[in-house]
């Protein structure tokens, strides 16, 4: 159940509350459970990795959008932003229904921030 928890809680953006949030309590909580803590450090360092996207292309999205480029580059990276909001909600689906098998889901475009 809480491998499936550590991925699924990602849909926690939902409500309103950033979707780090739900990986991070599994993380803290479930650290020392063999069975538990690959599926949380997993989702976790997506999630961090999806923070990061975020920053820096909200950062690039407004430092274009001052600038003479403007639209013609900022609109592409608003819809990237975009994509990868159904992205997480995509892979975080794959990945409690392969925690729910017993299988460690490998996130695509995933740094590897917290080790193991």
């Amino acid at each position: 159940m809480w491998q499936v928890l550590s991925h699924a809680s990602a849909f926690i953006q939902a409500a309103g509350i950033p979707s780090l949030i739900g990986p991070l309590i599994v993380w803290f909580m479930k650290r020392d459970d063999p069975a538990v803590e690959p599926h949380a450090r997993a989702a976790l360092n997506f999630q961090l990795t999806l923070l990061i996207y975020f920053v820096v292309g909200g950062f690039l999205a407004f430092l274009f959008a001052i600038t003479v480029i403007g639209l013609v580059v900022t609109i592409p990276l608003i819809l990237f932003l975009l994509a990868l909001v159904v992205l997480e909600l995509i892979f975080a689906l794959l990945a409690s229904l392969a925690a729910s098998r017993g299988e460690l889901y490998d996130y695509p475009m995933s740094l590897d921030l917290i080790k193991g």
